[in-house]
């Protein structure tokens, strides 16, 4: 007989799904941090040739020509193999799109963005490890689902963490870059918990592919403009750092993340995100040889164990 395990509607009904789908879920939340983490630092590169808005502007424009070239090849087609139609989305999921758009496709982009333009990215990577408990909240709020007092309980260690770790090393006073990235956080939560519910009912793909097509009447002209009034410099840094926020962290990375939340629930998959500051500091010492303190190192342990403690606890 199968394995089965509990996991619960965007309408806070308990129901059963085998294990298999579970670990599978959560393999593809995990695989989405992974790709996230290199956010910071391939934001960093791409800085190196593009000015914050350019840059913002230019990987959304081509992530959603990537997504719009998959809703094309996924629409149905005639007998002759052409396209009768493109399956738009409901009109009732438009809202909940037009969330997920304004929060990961335009709001935590340029908002992260404008921080790395004066912050470390060691520093932005602490601060974003408060992500997953804005998300939680965030996600309890809109689907009326409540967590156990256990998971509350390490979430909430696991953010005292980050939060002593970024005062201690910004001198006790918190900068222009942090509110940013305060501001950052609070849109990227609404984005992830909205397109986690939405990932319940239309393919996880599909979700981040309409958001982006949604922001081109945004996105067109404010790549114009921006590249008109920033300076363009490529190099291979420049370059690469485009490419990777664009195919992985704009589109790929946010197809598996939200297929994970969906299998998962949005709660236990925004705890994982705990592990992202650890591997961002990581990939930032290897990729731009930044200093990895022993405070950071410690702040990252303590994260880890809170993942453990909520992954163990009943949603």
């Amino acid at each position: 007989m199968r394995a089965q395990s509990s996991a619960t509607t965007p309408t806070g009904i308990a129901v059963t799904a085998p294990r298999e789908h579970v670990r599978l879920g959560t393999v593809q939340a995990a695989l989405g941090v992974v790709v996230f983490s290199l956010t910071f630092p391939a934001t960093a590169w791409g800085l190196e040739g593009f000015g914050a808005w350019s840059l913002v502007a230019v990987r959304s424009v081509l992530a959603a020509l990537i997504a719009g070239c998959c809703l094309w090849a996924a629409s149905p087609r005639g007998r002759r193999g052409l396209v009768r139609r493109i399956a738009l989305p409901d009109r009732g999921r438009l809202p909940g799109l037009a969330v997920v758009a304004g929060g990961v496709v335009i709001g935590f982009p340029l908002l992260s963005t404008l921080a790395l333009t004066t912050s470390t990215t060691s520093h932005a990577a602490v601060v974003v490890g408060l992500l997953p408990l804005v998300t939680a909240l965030v996600a309890a709020l809109r689907t009326g689902v409540r967590p156990s007092r256990t998971f509350w309980a390490a979430a909430l260690t696991g953010a005292a963490a980050v939060v002593a770790f970024t005062v201690q090393q910004s001198g006790g006073a918190l900068t222009a870059a942090d509110g940013y990235l305060f501001a950052a956080l609070l849109v990227c939560a609404a984005g992830y918990a909205e397109g986690g519910r939405l990932a319940r009912t239309m393919p996880g793909w599909q979700v981040i592919g309409w958001a982006l097509v949604l922001c081109l009447p945004l996105s067109v002209p404010a790549a114009a403009l921006a590249l008109a009034y920033e300076p363009v410099r490529l190099t291979a840094h420049s370059v690469a750092g485009l490419l990777w926020v664009t195919v992985g962290s704009q589109f790929l990375g946010m197809v598996v993340w939200y297929r994970g939340m969906a299998a998962i629930g949005v709660p236990k998959a925004s705890q994982l995100q705990l592990a992202q500051p650890l591997l961002t500091l990581v990939s930032s010492v290897l990729l731009l040889g930044d200093h990895l303190t022993v405070a950071a190192l410690v702040t990252a342990v303590a994260v880890l164990v809170c993942i453990a403690v909520t992954q163990r606890s009943r949603s």
